[in-house]
C-alpha cells in the first residue's frame, strides 16, 4: 500500500495478448526525492476528442443520461475513488479546492475544457511525489532503526476514512505502512539489508514513473472517470491502448493466458483463459495478486505499484519460454507469497474446445452412467465457416458430435459443465440451446432506444431430450448465462452450482479522433423477461463457493447497471422440474452434510470470511506471528479433517512444502484424469440421478392413478 495509487489502467487487459514497446525504467535517470512535479497541460486535440466522446455517450449509451450537475457530481466522486480510494495522498485542503468543480464539470466537458481535470490530476501527482519522497527519506534515515515490539496497528480499510488535514497526519499513516511492508518481508524470511534495498528500488521506480507521466495519462485517467459514471464496461482507450485492445481481439494468443486488472497498487488476476498455459499449469487462480515477475532463472522484479501495461510487458514473451511470478494467493494473509513458473505458449482452438467424459454414480443397487461435456468457452471458427469448410469447428458442432458419442455409450443423463466459462459467441449460445429445446426464443436484446429483439433457435429438432443438468459457478458469464438462463426458463434441465457472474450488457467499439470508445449499447434479457445483468443466474440448487461476490462478479463493480425485467417472450415452460425441487434440495442437503469435501469447502468459506473481517493488522512481530500461526493451525486442521475422512495421509504442517506441494500436484493431475474426484461434479451427478429417480416415481404414480 505504499505505492502510486493510480487506476489509470483500470480497464482489464489480457496478459496473453499484449505486445508492448516502451522505454525501460533502467534508461530513466532516478528522480531525486523532493523534486517538484512538472505540471501537465491539456492539448487542443483532447478538447475536440472530449466533445466527440460526450456526444457518443449522451446519444449512444444504453442508459440515457443528461450532462447536468448530478452527473458532474458523480464524476468528481468517481475521480476521487479512481486516484485515491484509500484516502492516503490527497489532503482535505485539496478536496476543498476541488469542490468548486463539483457542479462545473458538466459545462467543462461540453466545451471540451480539460483544465479542471488537469488541475486535479497535477495536484494528485504532486501529492504522490511527496509521499514517495517521504518513504525514500524514511528508508534512508530511520527505517533501519524500526522496532516491532509496540502496540501499533494499521487500518487496512480506509475507503470511508476522513481525508487527512495535514501532511503530518499522512506522515504517520505512511510510516505505519512502511513498517508493515518491512514486517511482511521480514516474516517472509528476507534479511534487513535486502528488505531496505528492495523497498528503496520499489519507491524510487514509482517516483520515476510519476515524473515520467505524460498528458495522455492525465486525460485517460479523467475520461475513464467520466465513462465509469455511465457503467463499468464503458471505457475510453487511448491510441496506445487501442492498439493493445485490437491485438487482444485478434485471437493471436501467446503468453500465459490470464486476464489481469489493476487493484490499488497490485496486479490482480481476474480470470484464466481456457486452454491457456496458466489454466493448464494449475498454479494461478482468480483474485491472486502478482507482486513480482522474473524471466526463467533471472531475478524476480518487484512490480508493486507498476502500471498494468508495464507488468504485462514483463509477463508476455516468446512461446516455450518460462516466466516466474511471485504471487500473493487470494486467500492468504498479506505476508504470504510464493513463486510459480509458467511456460508461455499459444492458446489453440482445440484446447478450448468441448470435451466429454463419463462418470459413474451409485443409485441404490445400480450404477448410473452420466455423460459430462465440459465447455470452456463459446467458440466458432468464423473464417472456416466463411470459406465453407466442411469440418470448421464450433461449440455446437463439437457438442453435437459428443452427445451422439455419449448416446452410443448408453448414458442415463447429461451434465453440461460451464464452470469458469466466461462467454464468447452469442450465436453459439443460441444454437447450443437449440440442441435441447424445440424451436423457440432463447434470449432477448434491448437496445439503447428501447427496441427489443427476440433471438430464437429456429431449428425445430432436439438432439438430446434426456435428463439434463447445467453446472455453473461465479466465473460463468455472458453467453454461459444466456444458455443456463434459457435451460432454466424452459424447465429443460436443472441448474446447479454457484450464482453466475451477472454480465448482461452488450458493448461496441466506436472510433474517435484520438483513440476509441467502448460503449454499452444493449442489455440481455432471458425469455422470462429477467435480465442476466448484475444478478446473473441463480441455480436451482446452490453449492457453497469460495468466490467472494464482493470482489468477483458484476455486482462487485461500481456503477454497474441494475437488474431489471421486461415483458416475457412467448415460450413453453415445463413446470415439472419446479415440482420436484423441494425433494432434490432435501436429498442434496442430507448428502453433503457428511461429505468431507463439501464440509471442507464450507469451513474454508467460513474461515475466509472471518479473515476478511480483520481490517486492522498489528505491527508487533510477536502478535503477527501468533495471528499467522493461529490461522495456519485452523487451515491445517481443516485440511487434515478432510484428509482423515477420505483416508489420505495427514500433513504435519502447511509449510511442509515437499509433502503438500506433491500432494496438491498429484491431486490436481488425478482430478483431471479421474472426474470421479471432482466433488462438485459428482454432486451434480448425484442430483441428476435423484431427478431421474423422482421423475420415474412420479410417472409411475400417475400411471397407477390413471390406469
Amino acid at each position: 500500500m505504499h505505492s502510486l495509487h493510480m487506476r489509470t489502467a483500470r480497464f482489464i487487459l489480457t496478459a496473453a495478448f499484449l505486445l508492448v514497446s516502451r522505454l525501460t525504467l533502467a534508461s530513466i535517470p532516478d528522480v531525486a526525492p523532493g523534486t517538484a512535479f512538472t505540471p501537465l497541460e491539456p492539448t487542443r486535440e483532447f478538447a475536440m476528442n472530449t466533445q466527440q466522446i460526450m456526444n457518443n455517450l449522451l446519444r449512444g449509451h444504453y442508459e440515457h443520461q443528461r450532462l447536468n450537475d448530478d452527473l458532474s457530481s458523480r464524476i468528481l466522486d468517481i475521480f476521487y475513488d479512481d486516484v485515491d480510494s484509500t484516502r492516503s495522498y490527497l489532503l482535505q485542503s485539496d478536496i476543498n479546492d476541488f469542490e468548486k468543480y463539483r457542479l462545473q464539470l458538466d459545462e467543462a466537458l461540453s466545451r471540451g475544457d480539460m483544465r479542471p481535470a488537469f488541475t486535479m490530476y497535477n495536484r494528485f501527482q504532486e501529492r504522490v511525489s511527496e509521499r514517495l519522497s517521504f518513504l525514500l527519506n524514511e528508508l534512508k534515515n530511520n527505517a533501519a532503526g524500526y522496532t516491532f515490539d509496540g502496540d501499533e496497528r494499521l487500518d487496512l480499510d480506509r475507503e470511508n476514512a476522513p481525508w487527512a488535514t495535514s501532511k503530518a497526519e499522512l506522515d504517520t499513516l505512511w510510516r505505519k505502512r512502511l513498517k508493515n511492508s518491512i514486517l511482511n518481508l521480514k516474516m517472509a524470511g528476507k534479511e534487513k539489508d535486502a528488505i531496505l534495498e528492495l523497498l528503496q528500488k520499489r519507491y524510487q521506480n514509482q517516483l520515476n514513473r510519476v515524473h515520467q507521466s505524460q498528458p495522455e495519462d492525465a486525460y485517460q485517467t479523467f475520461m475513464n472517470s467520466v465513462t465509469r459514471a455511465f457503467d463499468p464496461h464503458t471505457q475510453y482507450f487511448s491510441p496506445r491502448n487501442t492498439e493493445n485492445f485490437n491485438i487482444n481481439m485478434s485471437l493471436s494468443l501467446q503468453g500465459i493466458g490470464a486476464v489481469l486488472q489493476t487493484e490499488d497498487e497490485y496486479t490482480k488476476v481476474v480470470r484464466l483463459v481456457p486452454g491457456g498455459p496458466a489454466a493448464k499449469a494449475g498454479n494461478l487462480e482468480p483474485a491472486d495478486k502478482i507482486i513480482g515477475v522474473g524471466q526463467a532463472d533471472e531475478d524476480i522484479v518487484d512490480v508493486i505499484g507498476w502500471r498494468l501495461d508495464e507488468v504485462v510487458d514483463l509477463i508476455r514473451g516468446p512461446k516455450n519460454t518460462t516466466v516466474r511470478l511471485e504471487i500473493q494467493p487470494a486467500n492468504s494473509s498479506g505476508s504470504d507469497s510464493k513463486v510459480i513458473a509458467i511456460v508461455r505458449d499459444e492458446v489453440k482452438l482445440e484446447e478450448q474446445s468441448a470435451q466429454k467424459e463419463v462418470i459413474e454414480v451409485k443409485d441404490g443397487e445400480q450404477t448410473r452412467k452420466i455423460g459430462v461435456i465440459d465447455i470452456p468457452t463459446f467458440y466458432i471458427d468464423f473464417q472456416g465457416r466463411m470459406e465453407n469448410k466442411p469440418d470448421y469447428r464450433s461449440t455446437t458442432r463439437d457438442v453435437s458430435r459428443l452427445i451422439n458419442e455419449l448416446k452410443a455409450e448408453k448414458i442415463d443423463g447429461l451434465i453440461i459443465d460451464l464452470r469458469n466459462n466466461g462467454g464468447g459467441s452469442l450465436e453459439e449460445a443460441i444454437s447450443l440451446t437449440g440442441l435441447f429445446i424445440p424451436q423457440g426464443p432463447v434470449v432477448q436484446v434491448r437496445s439503447t432506444h428501447g427496441r427489443v429483439e427476440v433471438l430464437p433457435d429456429q431449428d425445430p429438432s432436439v438432439l438430446y431430450d434426456g435428463p439434463l443438468t447445467v453446472l455453473v459457478n461465479r466465473l460463468s458469464a455472458s453467453a454461459s448465462e444466456i444458455f443456463a438462463g434459457a435451460i432454466q426458463d424452459y424447465g429443460r434441465g436443472l441448474i446447479v452450482g454457484g450464482q453466475t457472474f451477472g454480465k448482461g450488457t452488450v458493448q461496441s467499439l466506436r472510433p474517435l479522433r484520438h483513440g476509441q470508445l467502448k460503449i454499452t449499447q444493449a442489455k440481455f434479457y432471458r425469455v422470462s423477461g429477467d435480465s442476466t445483468q448484475n444478478q446473473g443466474v441463480i441455480p436451482d440448487l446452490l453449492f457453497p463457493s469460495l468466490f467472494d461476490k464482493e470482489k468477483i462478479g458484476e455486482s462487485a463493480l461500481e456503477e454497474a447497471l441494475p437488474w431489471d425485467t421486461i415483458r416475457p417472450a412467448e415460450y413453453q415452460h415445463d413446470k415439472e422440474i419446479g415440482s420436484v425441487l423441494p425433494v432434490l434440495r432435501e436429498r442434496h442437503i442430507d448428502r453433503i452434510k457428511d461429505n468431507p469435501d463439501f464440509r471442507f469447502l464450507q469451513e474454508q468459506k467460513n474461515l475466509i470470511e472471518e479473515l476478511r473481517e480483520q481490517t486492522r493488522v498489528s505491527l508487533n512481530e510477536k502478535v503477527r506471528e501468533q495471528e499467522r500461526k493461529a490461522n495456519d493451525d485452523k487451515r491445517l486442521a481443516l485440511e487434515n479433517e478432510r484428509r482423515k475422512a477420505k483416508g489420505m495421509p495427514l500433513l504435519t504442517s502447511l509449510d511442509d512444502e515437499e509433502t503438500a506441494e506433491e500432494d496438491v500436484a498429484t491431486a490436481e493431475k488425478e482430478e483431471k484424469a479421474n472426474p470421479q474426484d471432482d466433488a462438485l461434479l459428482m454432486e451434480a451427478g448425484h442430483i441428476l440421478v435423484d431427478y431421474i429417480e423422482v421423475e420415474a416415481a412420479q410417472m409411475t404414480a400417475q400411471r397407477n392413478a390413471n390406469p
